[in-house]
């Protein structure tokens, strides 16, 4: 009995594409990276945990979200007290850009407060746990003062300096009060963008914000009455929130940015470096937007 030419060819295509698809589809889960193939619309995940340093990880995985036609849309998974001003600003732009093609909604953990919450209130909808602790809308500047210990130690600080306020801030004398009220404009300007950040975005009148930007931590229960937070609910119910935004029928799969592998000796020296800075936070020097709890 002869084969015919055509319908073999077919069927050989066939084979050929499972087999390629089988192939495509294990390299992509043993990756652990997202699934090249899916047959379901897909939400992207971008996870902001611990003090704020950087932005260039988070910017990056809101660029490669964007990017990505599969993706539908993006949850924020915050659980940060914040950090420093520049990074979370940076962020908080970048959701901004975003959100102009992909409907972003925000998860909140159990903190997210301060430049955590400037990152959020740059999403289309904020969710929060009822426990979650949020708020703390406020600028911090802390300088160490080492006058009396370098005295004890027999040492001293020669400046030779051009420019009033050159060595503003130095750790190694006390602060002039001209020095105050130049850092305390500072800190004012800098408090003044996180208001208008969340008048505009939260749509609340920038009196009401004053009234509550003092630094103050509020419960996401209190958040959702303060018009800070749109509703309670967990990551699940986020993620359903997003998928709803976005229009996706049926269960979304959800995606998570490939981790990076990092060797043992990195590990020991992040979590090194970690530790000491979260004993030492309160006293870092520099502009913050942070809860220290």
């Amino acid at each position: 009995m002869r084969r015919h030419p055509i319908i073999f060819g077919l069927l050989l295509l066939v084979v050929i594409g499972v087999l390629f698809f089988l192939l495509v589809y294990g390299i992509s889960s043993l990756s652990g990276d997202e699934k090249i193939i899916s047959l379901n619309d897909r939400i992207g995940v971008v996870e902001i945990k611990g003090v704020i340093e950087a932005s260039k990880e988070i910017v990056d995985q809101l660029d490669h979200y964007s990017d990505n036609d599969d993706i539908k849309a993006i949850v924020l998974r915050i659980d940060s007290p914040g950090g420093a001003v520049v990074p979370s600003q940076e962020i908080y732009d970048k959701v901004l850009q975003v959100k102009k093609k992909k409907k972003i909604a925000v998860s909140m953990g159990s903190v997210a407060a301060s430049g955590g919450y400037y990152i959020a209130c740059a999403a289309d909808k904020i969710v929060a746990n009822p426990g979650t602790i949020t708020g703390s809308i406020g600028v911090v500047i802390q300088i160490p003062q080492l006058k009396e210990l370098l005295k004890k130690i027999g040492l001293r600080s020669t400046v030779i300096k051009r420019g009033k306020y050159k060595d503003v801030g130095s750790p190694a004398r006390d602060m002039t009060p001209e020095e105050k009220v130049l850092l305390q404009g500072v800190v004012d300007d800098i408090y003044e963008q996180f208001v208008e950040a969340i008048t505009v975005n939260r749509n609340i009148d920038r009196e009401k914000v004053v009234v509550i930007a003092d630094g103050r931590i509020f419960t996401g229960r209190q958040a959702v009455d303060l018009g800070l937070v749109d509703e309670l609910g967990n990551m699940e119910h986020t993620i359903d929130l997003a998928a709803r935004l976005s229009g996706i029928e049926g269960e979304p799969q959800v995606v998570y940015p490939k981790k990076r592998k990092r060797s043992l000796i990195r590990y020991i020296i992040n979590e090194v470096i970690l530790a000491i800075s979260s004993h030492i936070k309160g006293e870092e020097t520099g502009i913050h937007y942070i809860y220290a709890e």
